[in-house]
């Protein structure tokens, strides 16, 4: 059975062909090869929440290319990136916003008892699924670290 994500990204895919939207298309193309490669490697069929994970790793890979095409003085490479980010970004649930976000941690970190950097684990083990596409994990991986005292 399709799940609904990759229906979506399909249905795009053809509606980009149509309208020869290249640069719409070269990105679906990626997210649909990303998704069918883990599929073979796993030799399963991927529901909504492994393919935000793709997503989520496809944005974060683009995030890290662009710190770097910036610092290597290539603002044409970054702008790309950025252009990718924004097609991928039309796959993933709306952003948390910060006041969701510091809530969300303080609920996870009061729900697992955690009260040192050490028990960080627990706290990301909550909130991983609940933020799946919808907040960068490194950020919040620092700010559960902040609050536990690191």
């Amino acid at each position: 059975m399709d799940s609904t994500l990759k229906q979506r990204l399909t249905d795009d895919m053809k509606t980009a062909m149509r309208s020869k939207d290249a640069r719409r298309l070269g990105v679906i193309r990626l997210i649909l090869a990303a998704i069918k490669q883990r599929e073979v490697d796993e030799r399963t069929e991927l529901d909504n929440s492994q393919v935000l994970a793709i997503l989520d790793k496809m944005t974060k890979q683009r995030r890290d290319s662009i710190e770097q095409y910036t610092k290597g003085d290539r603002p044409e490479l970054a702008d790309k990136e950025r252009a990718e980010i924004d097609v991928i970004a039309d796959y993933l649930p709306p952003a948390l916003s910060d006041a969701e976000l510091e809530s969300m941690i303080n609920d996870a970190i009061a729900t697992s008892g955690a009260s040192s950097p050490k028990e960080m684990g627990k706290v990301i083990g909550l909130l991983k699924g609940k933020l799946q596409g919808r907040a960068d994990m490194g950020a919040v991986s620092a700010q559960i670290k902040a609050r536990l005292g690191a």
